[in-house]
């Protein structure tokens, strides 16, 4: 069975969120709801892994991700419905004892084989003397997907939600942990359109994987995108009270859950953004809807 099988939404929504807190500044808000694509591989979940699964190719994959990790579970949800093994590689070996969260539970329940390392090894799992000794002990035919499912191909992968945004919105604002959902969407945006990306991890290291993703997917740097790096909110998965505060108060609003690690700092950004000034009067500025609470 192929990916296609699963028939996604594709296009995704595009939905107008009139709020009157940007349009006081000029700014119309609109949410692309890439949550809505499918139920089991919400979000850019879909649109990274379609690619790395059809070139998988019915062999195990092999993948990486934290106790929360979304990316987890959207690749054992695909394996359960697609009929393939899976095995996740989890950082930190302190969670083996003990009951799994249910994030893991989840991942466990759709048939994921789970395999949990000490953070020293995790830091390093792209080594390729970790990556050999992990797929030997685990499965040597595996297909390898990164943490966060990030490669050339999720970029590529990408690049069809930058081509169903093109001409209906002057900026598309993405939250991104490792980068390749903004890396693939600012290549498929036409000229002219602005790609944002608002990093959920501190740090200011995403520029440069931003660039060395988009090398590897096309061979060199493309679209017009920027980051800004003040919106992380202490770091991954850090939801302080005004960020829990704005994310029910926004739902309220629209009638739209907030998933709390990306989606809500994205929206808040683009708030923030909007008072600021950053964006011209008359400015259609979509918020890409990466998944669900």
């Amino acid at each position: 069975m192929t990916p296609e099988a699963l028939a996604p939404r594709l296009p995704s929504p595009l939905e107008e969120a009139e709020d009157e807190r940007f349009a006081r500044h000029g700014v119309r808000l609109l949410l692309k709801r890439d949550d809505l694509i499918h139920p089991d591989l919400v979000g850019n979940k879909w649109r990274k892994l379609v690619l790395n699964l059809e070139a998988a190719a019915g062999r195990p994959v092999l993948t990486f991700g934290g106790a929360y990790s979304n990316h987890l579970r959207a690749t054992a949800a695909a394996g359960r419905l697609l009929g393939f093994p899976t095995i996740g590689v989890v950082r930190g070996d302190e969670l083996a004892g003990r009951p799994l969260n249910p994030s893991l539970a989840q991942c466990a329940a759709d048939g994921m084989r789970l395999h949990f390392v000490d953070r020293s090894t995790y830091r390093r799992k792209s080594s390729p003397d970790v990556l050999a000794g992990l797929l030997e002990s685990l499965c040597p035919d595996a297909y390898v997907v990164p943490e966060g499912g990030s490669n050339s191909l999720a970029v590529q992968g990408c690049t069809a939600l930058g081509e169903e945004l093109r001409g209906v919105a002057e900026v598309v604002g993405v939250a991104c942990g490792t980068g390749g959902t903004l890396a693939g969407l600012a290549a498929g945006l036409a000229p002219g359109q602005r790609a944002l990306g608002v990093p959920v991890l501190k740090g200011g290291f995403l520029e440069a994987e931003m660039r060395a993703l988009q090398r590897a997917a096309f061979g060199e740097v493309r679209g017009d995108w920027t980051l800004d790096d003040r919106f992380h909110f202490g770091g991954y998965a850090r939801v302080p009270a005004e960020l829990e505060a704005f994310a029910r108060d926004f739902e309220g609003r629209h009638g739209v859950g907030v998933e709390r690690v990306y989606v809500a700092k994205l929206l808040y950004a683009l708030l923030r953004l909007a008072e600021e000034g950053a964006f011209e009067r008359g400015a259609r500025v979509a918020a890409v809807i990466t998944g669900r609470p």
